[in-house]
């Protein structure tokens, strides 16, 4: 079983930063591609990023593409999520999953394993 806690959310202005992390658990965190998601109130839940195995590749939803960057440190079996110039529309409760799954993923039904959250709300 693989075991995922994110930390890292909070409450920002505008244009403000955060940086999400997600430690694991469990299992040999480099055999699993990791991604965040979000899902804001009364929506679904929706790919922000996600990154490879071994952090040699990445992808990221438009949304956030230029303003985000997912990596991770396999030393530390610890993905981020670093988030720069935030808007309010990313306010969201954002989540780490993992997946076996080889390459970079970005259905939420390829995903194992589930973090429980952490909320991000950024205030105009």
């Amino acid at each position: 079983q693989v075991q995922l806690v994110e930390s890292g959310g909070g409450l920002v202005q505008a244009g403000g930063s955060l940086r999400l992390s997600c430690g694991v658990s469990g299992r040999t965190f480099i055999n699993y591609a990791m991604v965040w998601f979000r899902q804001a109130a009364g929506k679904e839940r929706e790919f922000v990023a996600a990154i490879t195995r071994t952090g040699s590749g990445t992808n990221s939803a438009g949304s956030v593409k230029d303003r985000f960057t997912i990596s991770r440190d396999n030393a530390e079996n610890t993905v981020y999520l670093q988030m720069n110039s935030l808007k309010p529309e990313d306010t969201a409760v954002y989540y780490c999953a993992a997946s076996a799954i080889m390459g970079l993923p970005t259905a939420t039904r390829q995903y194992n394993y589930w973090g429980q959250g952490t909320a991000v709300t950024v205030s105009s």
